[in-house]
């Protein structure tokens, strides 16, 4: 079975590699797969959608995502078997929520904090070395998951609510979700809002933010507009999204998660 690691550990320090050496030292033939340790400090939404959006391709296993700005809290750390069988292991804070319901909801759910399988002793700042990278090295090896820890009512898992976009008098109004190393804006809105603003490719947008205005056209790729142009398109993971062709809408627009984003069909 697979272990993967997703973090916002970053690669400056010795966080991620000490995690692939308790996996080891438990594991050391189980593979490895670093989906990303590049998530925003404490990013737990920023997390939670790259999760999501990484779990499809991903070989069925023990899914590890570690974005955790109360470790050391009264914050559980749970381990879980979703209804297709994969394992999530991290802080219950939302950010394994949204690979929760992709997988088919939660089938099975115990608290880790006091797991038999953490090292000892336990940080109060460090629980990927020490709670999630050894529970999740057990359980890629076979032991059960009712053995990791304290069983938990999966109602009372936490999960992370998204903000919701709305479509009247024909504009969207949306909000940014998260931004990526280009610039480009992901937002919370799909094509079948977009046509309740009677938008479809090839059309023109006016996109209003934060005191600012600029037309984008509706477009497949980034090469389907000029250099510098702003397009809105949708992403790999099926999101509109928000780009300049070899720019970066984010810093021309102010583009940060939140932002709310209106659309709407230019005259």
């Amino acid at each position: 079975m697979i272990v993967t690691l997703l973090t916002d550990y970053g690669h400056g320090d010795e966080f991620v590699g000490v995690c692939h050496g308790v996996v080891r030292t438990i594991a050391p033939e189980v593979p490895i797969v670093d989906v990303t340790h590049g998530i925003p400090r404490h990013g737990i939404r920023a997390g939670a959608l790259a999760l999501r959006n990484a779990l499809p391709y991903l070989p069925a296993g023990v899914h590890v995502a570690v974005v955790d700005p109360q470790v050391g809290t009264e914050r559980r750390a749970v381990a879980l078997r979703c209804g297709d069988g994969r394992l999530l292991v991290g802080p219950d804070n939302g950010v394994l929520s949204l690979a929760w319901d992709w997988a088919g909801g939660v089938q099975e759910a115990v608290d880790v904090s006091r797991s038999q399988h953490r090292l000892e002793p336990v940080s109060a700042t460090f629980h990927g070395r020490d709670v999630f990278a050894p529970v999740a090295a057990h359980l890629a090896i076979g032991s059960p998951l009712a053995e990791a820890g304290d069983p938990l009512d999966p109602r009372e898992l936490v999960a992370l609510d998204l903000p919701a976009p709305t479509v009247e008098d024909g504009t969207a109004t949306a909000h940014v979700l998260v931004v990526d190393r280009f610039g480009n804006a992901a937002l919370n809105l799909g094509h079948r809002d977009l046509l309740g603003v009677g938008a479809t490719i090839g059309a023109r947008v006016v996109i209003a933010t934060g005191g600012r205005s600029r037309e984008a056209t509706v477009v497949q790729t980034f090469a389907d507009v000029p250099s510098g142009e702003l397009l809105l398109y949708e992403d790999a993971w099926g999101s509109l999204a928000l780009a300049v062709n070899r720019g970066d809408a984010a810093a021309e627009l102010g583009l940060a998660p939140d932002r709310e984003v209106r659309i709407a069909r230019a005259p």
